[in-house]
């Protein structure tokens, strides 16, 4: 294959040269019979043609791109002056055997046609050898660059698999800070419940608890879940926390069927709940309703809305743990398409509202 191209290559260049020749042969008149032009070009072209394989080497050996570029030039030009008295002592006695030669040239020996030869094809044939060179050096840098190109592409997808493992593990983080948070929070009211003598309800806690952790580990490897997977969780929670108001939470739901099969972050209900909970009934010592509420249109609409005494500050609930992450959490998995704000209301209370791209679980319609 290779040398079929040194071949090919060469040919075009003899057809070239043979050409021009051609052409200023006509327009001078010049008897000289055409195949013996054309014979005369391609016999010293193939004879270029068998010592490529030198001329490359060569080359490779010593790029003039690298190194002393002096001491190499000079080398170079000493291979060229050996490879053009080569050809030309190669050529001589085809051309002598053909006898395509001019006809002043063909009563003349071998000896006093290679030194015509030598005047009129020397310079000719350096050129060809540093041609050689330059499409050897050429044919270099391009492979260099594609190489460069493919390594590029090649840390260009290892970055990517990188942040996305990255991406992956900060989620995984997030949420194993997550759970914790809510886990100490709820133990903690164990606790409370045990120091008071109500160990009931603190057993009653610890079973609900328990349950909730079951599920959350069941979904533990998972980014989205169904929302109805989540009211379970959100149900086991309020469980959990109405047995610390027996009299005082009062919870409503407020969803489509539509709803249930959309797809959101496991637990990122809860803490927006906790956070109702935290400064609703916390923070009074009367009844508090707590609305939860899922709407399903171009976007899905979560909202948590209670009617406490609202936020001390505007910025208080922002600053928290479960908030924080799940508003991180938002922004790995879906960028600016996914919203969490957190206010109070006009008229009394915290309005929590969680807005994130509508998308089903596999296999299930809306």
């Amino acid at each position: 294959m290779r040398y079929g191209i040194y071949f090919l290559a060469w040919t075009a260049a003899g057809l070239f040269y043979f050409s021009q020749e051609l052409a200023l042969r006509l327009y001078r008149t010049d008897p000289t019979p055409w195949q013996h032009v054309l014979f005369n070009w391609m016999a010293g072209m193939y004879v270029s043609a068998a010592l490529t394989p030198l001329l490359l080497w060569a080359g490779a050996r010593w790029p003039i791109e690298l190194g002393n570029r002096i001491q190499r030039g000079i080398l170079h030009l000493l291979f060229a002056s050996l490879f053009a008295l080569a050809e030309i002592v190669i050529e001589t006695p085809i051309l002598m055997a053909a006898g395509t030669l001019p006809a002043p040239l063909r009563a003349q020996s071998y000896s006093g046609v290679l030194p015509v030869l030598l005047v009129y094809t020397f310079h000719g044939n350096v050129i060809r050898y540093f041609v050689v060179l330059a499409a050897q050096a050429a044919f270099r840098y391009y492979r260099k660059y594609r190489e460069r190109e493919s390594a590029a592409l090649r840390l260009e997808l290892q970055t990517a698999e990188l942040a996305a493992q990255l991406s992956g593990a900060q989620l995984r983080a997030l949420k194993m800070q997550l759970q914790p948070h809510f886990l100490f929070n709820t133990l903690g009211a164990i606790v409370v419940l045990v120091r008071k003598r109500r160990t009931e309800q603190a057993e009653e806690m610890l079973a609900k608890l328990s349950e909730l952790l079951r599920l959350v580990l069941d979904d533990v490897e998972a980014q989205e879940i169904p929302l109805s997977r989540e009211l379970e969780y959100l149900r086991l929670y309020l469980d959990i926390e109405s047995v610390r108001f027996p009299d005082r939470l009062r919870v409503r739901f407020q969803y489509g069927d539509s709803t249930l099969n959309s797809l959101i972050p496991p637990m990122a209900l809860q803490p927006i709940v906790e956070n109702a909970v935290k400064h609703g009934l916390g923070r009074s010592t009367g009844v508090v309703t707590i609305d939860i509420a899922a709407h399903a249109g171009p976007v899905l609409t979560l909202t948590v809305t209670d009617d406490g005494p609202g936020l001390p500050e505007a910025d208080s609930a922002r600053r928290g743990i479960g908030l924080a992450n799940t508003r991180a959490r938002l922004e790995r998995l879906y960028g600016a398409a996914a919203v969490l704000t957190v206010e109070n209301r006009d008229g009394g209370g915290v309005a929590a509202t969680m807005t994130l791209p509508f998308r089903l679980a596999a296999g299930e319609s809306a």
